[in-house]
């Protein structure tokens, strides 16, 4: 028989509708199966697509499994806190003054911020420096010199992400990326906006080699760029950057560093919401 689940569409780190990362989420989908999940993820083509879940751990509030059209991730930024937002929406009370969602990647913190949500932003589970051969493969890919390449590193907390640091948003935007010669990377690049009394303090893209297209607006990648700037002291401990320039989308992405936590933070506006029948 088939059945019907609610579901919303939500749009991640966009002060107004239509401006940031859209999100599926479907609710209360613990007897949906795997190839289910899958097909529905392929079927919304959007970025990633979610499904809430009882937490299997005593200390979460829900569970969550993240699908992109291709693959299962076990952490992603907009999806946590597109899923947060829907998970509280529908009524969801945590157990503590936060919300303690469960992934792949195990627990991860959510805190309420005024208009906002921000989560902490988990371990990486790959830093460090990144060899010749992949960095020449990089700056092939993303049709730059090696020479513009103020820095560069590992940052990866799931989906796999190198980054690289240039010296001016204008660098940033400019870029057309090649996806065969990045051939399955998954490339973050930032750089500051310059502008003194400017709206963001960074831009960022995201191209994600593995699906052949940019990210809108990432909060995995901006939680691991801050991880490594900020202790690096290349950026301060409270910045806003922006993402999805020049693919038509004004995403905000609000990073700032207590006690030693990177949260990332920003607004989720509701844009579609009814039932869906698997």
């Amino acid at each position: 028989m088939p059945v019907s689940l609610s579901f919303q569409q939500v749009d991640v780190f966009a002060e107004r509708p239509l401006q940031g990362n859209a999100l599926a989420v479907v609710s209360n989908a613990d007897a949906l199966t795997d190839e289910q999940m899958a097909a529905f993820a392929r079927w919304t083509n959007l970025s990633e697509t979610t499904f809430l879940l009882r937490p299997t751990s005593p200390d979460a509030d829900y569970r969550v499994r993240i699908f992109t059209p291709r693959r299962e991730l076990p952490f992603a930024g907009h999806p946590t806190l597109g899923s947060c937002h829907v998970w509280l929406d529908n009524g969801g009370l945590p157990q503590g003054k936060e919300v303690v969602q469960e992934c792949g990647a195990g627990l991860v913190r959510i805190r309420r911020d005024g208009a906002r949500l921000a989560f902490a932003a988990p371990p990486l589970m790959r830093s460090g420096k990144v060899d010749d051969a992949t960095l020449k493969q990089i700056a092939t890919g993303l049709g730059i010199s090696l020479e513009s390449v103020l820095d560069s590193n590992w940052v990866d907390n799931g989906p796999g992400w190198v980054a690289v640091l240039l010296s001016s948003r204008e660098e940033v935007l400019a870029i057309r990326p090649d996806y065969p010669a990045l051939n399955g990377l998954n490339v973050g690049v930032v750089a500051p906006w310059n502008d003194v009394g400017a709206e963001a303090d960074v831009e960022v893209r995201a191209f994600m080699g593995d699906e052949y297209a940019e990210d809108p607006v990432t909060g995995s990648l901006n939680a691991s760029l801050a991880q490594w700037l900020v202790a690096g002291g290349k950026l301060p401990q409270r910045y806003v950057s922006s993402q999805g320039t020049v693919i038509g989308r004004r995403g905000r992405v609000h990073i700032e560093e207590i006690d030693g936590d990177i949260w990332v933070g920003g607004e989720v506006q509701r844009c579609v919401a009814g039932e869906v029948w698997f």
